[in-house]
């Protein structure tokens, strides 16, 4: 199984590439809002690093939110361009899943929103059980009781345990390939709330 991962949905930047059973990664976990400027050079350097032809690839896989609007939006194009040019299917996979799949029980992903909100989703062994959502940290406060916490950084007055999200795309991504699809509809941005521009009008 080949395949080139990409995840632009937070602060990091994440690309994966396995190829022949070898697993070559990039993680910069301060990109901050220059994804859409580094992504590209990373992806290519990254391939140059493992003799990947794009052709041989099996597939190409984006992680689609929830997470920063903007880079968000450059991961999915950048992605749906990849397989439009190349012919390749897709596969789609939220930040969430990257956080939960390093970790079995039940569990509670979540991604600091500011202003006191987080994107949240429940787990039982790898499995959704609790929908992706928006909520505040009263509720997040609250299913901290049921819930073991896993986040990408740690969160002001919260017991969480901070999680590689590189290790969490590749789980997700090798956890969820029988979604792999040519239609590239499926890679639609997962957006939980307005954006601030928007929530402004």
């Amino acid at each position: 199984m080949n395949y080139l991962a990409v995840d632009t949905s937070n602060k990091n930047l994440t690309v994966v590439i396995r190829k022949d059973g070898k697993e070559y990664r990039y993680n910069d976990a301060e990109c901050g809002v220059n994804h859409s400027v580094a992504l590209m050079p990373c992806i290519e350097d990254l391939a140059r690093t493992a003799k990947l032809n794009f052709n041989d690839l099996d597939f190409i896989a984006c992680v689609v939110g929830p997470g920063s609007f903007t880079g968000i939006r450059i991961g999915v194009a950048t992605v749906k361009a990849m397989c439009f040019a190349y012919n390749k299917p897709c596969l789609s996979v939220t930040s969430l899943d990257t956080l939960a799949y390093n970790k079995f029980g039940k569990v509670l992903a979540i991604i600091d929103a500011k202003h006191n909100g987080f994107y949240a989703c429940g787990y039982q062994d790898g499995k959704v059980v609790k929908e992706p959502e928006y909520i505040m940290r009263e509720q997040v406060e609250e299913l901290a009781k049921e819930y073991a916490l896993v986040s990408f950084a740690p969160v002001d007055g919260l017991d969480v345990e901070v999680v590689s999200v590189t290790d969490g795309l590749i789980k997700a991504v090798e956890s969820n390939n029988d979604k792999i699809s040519f239609d590239l509809e499926t890679l639609t941005p997962l957006y939980l709330r307005k954006s601030q521009a928007e929530e402004g009008r």
